[in-house]
């Protein structure tokens, strides 16, 4: 498992709560996680709900599955105060 950084990687997600994201496939332009990052590696990401405050930063596991995931392992910033965020 390898730290790996690479700025051409934008998912969709549908995922609300705290746990663990389901990818819903890159964006136009972009690549998936699993593409861009690889399985099992971990990598830094930032989620942003559209049109509302709600976002969090942090560090995460990519796991090539039915769907693919983000795991959200480390937080560094959110607008819950640092913690996790509820994404409604």
């Amino acid at each position: 498992m390898a730290l790996v950084i690479n700025d051409r990687v934008k998912e969709t997600s549908t995922t609300t709560g705290t746990g663990t994201f389901s990818l819903a496939g890159a964006e136009t332009g972009f690549e998936t996680f699993v593409a861009g990052v690889g399985t099992g590696n971990t990598t830094y990401y930032s989620i942003v709900l559209d049109g509302t405050n709600e976002f969090e930063v942090g560090v995460g596991t990519v796991t090539d599955a039915s769907p693919d995931t983000l795991s959200r392992d480390t937080v560094i910033s959110s607008s819950n105060s640092d913690n996790k965020q509820d994404f409604s």
